[in-house]
């Protein structure tokens, strides 16, 4: 046995010993209401922040981290975690907020957040460490480096899956089209895609910008599996993870439709990318979210 079988072999073994945190469903629920009341918390420091977007995506961070993703908190350079990438960078409350709930920094470190000299920065960074997988400030540049990650699994014989939350606006981009067809083209079924279908950019509504649809035809016409989901229901969203999962062929890509400010009644539905947040509003959003999910 050369040296790479046997390291294969032993991060293979290594492997086997972990399994996924796999929370069932009331435990999400209860896990993505923490993390609604973390992101009200976090922003109402500042006033102002990407709040929308982290009330709406509560539920796919809950399934993804708190059930599906293969990861070791004690260990975040593990060489066989599966790879979570932030490609949509700006939604720091949440990403934090999920980072201190699953024990990967510690609780108190969320007090700096987005503090000058902070790591914990507006858009998510390396700086913070190795429990972020890459950094992407400029949107559009995810799926490319997710791409290039579920890549290297395959050469290095290494078993681990990639998955990315995507923005729908980050559609726009050209860069995704290109890492698109690449994965499709070699079929790199290791990969996950969720994407956070909120019809928000910065412009306002994406179809004021460009039109979107038929996105799931696109994606199939790049020998994507899609799989369309309401992005609140997590029993879909562990549903459609399982079936990436058995997915051989070629990647997955899962639209997961879901309501900016999702879980509180003065901010549901509001297209804000980067809203106002009153200490009034805030206050009142956390009592609406004070009671248990």
């Amino acid at each position: 046995m050369n040296g790479t079988a046997g390291v294969t072999m032993a991060v293979r073994e290594d492997w086997q010993r972990h399994d996924r945190l796999g929370l069932p469903e009331a435990e999400l629920r209860q896990v993505a209401h923490a993390l609604r009341r973390a992101v009200i918390e976090l922003v109402r420091k500042h006033g102002q922040g990407y709040v929308q977007q982290g009330l709406g995506a509560a539920e796919i961070f809950a399934s993804l981290y708190f059930h599906e993703a293969r990861i070791d908190p004690s260990d975040p350079r593990w060489d066989a975690r599966d790879r979570c990438i932030l490609s949509t960078a700006h939604n720091s409350a949440l990403f934090h907020a999920v980072l201190a709930l699953r024990g990967m920094i510690p609780v108190a470190a969320l007090e700096g957040y987005v503090q000058d000299g902070s790591p914990l920065e507006i858009n998510v960074s390396e700086r913070l460490g190795p429990v972020v997988e890459g950094t992407f400030g400029s949107l559009g540049q995810g799926l490319s480096v997710a791409a290039g990650m579920a890549l290297a699994s395959r050469i290095r014989g290494v078993p681990y899956r990639v998955n990315v939350v995507l923005g729908d606006g980050e559609l726009e981009e050209g860069q995704v089209w290109e890492a698109a067809m690449f994965a499709g083209s070699t079929g790199l079924h290791n990969l996950c895609v969720v994407l956070d279908l909120n019809w928000m950019q910065v412009e306002g509504h994406t179809d004021s910008v460009l039109r979107l649809n038929p996105i799931a035809d696109k994606w199939r016409a790049f020998n994507w599996q899609v799989i369309e989901v309401d992005g609140h229901d997590i029993g879909a969203l562990l549903a459609a993870f399982a079936q990436a999962r058995g997915q051989t062929e070629r990647p997955t890509m899962v639209i997961a439709t879901t309501v900016p400010g999702k879980g509180v009644r003065a901010l549901e539905g509001v297209i804000s990318h980067n809203a106002k947040l009153p200490a009034d509003v805030a206050d009142a959003a956390l009592r609406e979210l004070g009671a248990t999910a």
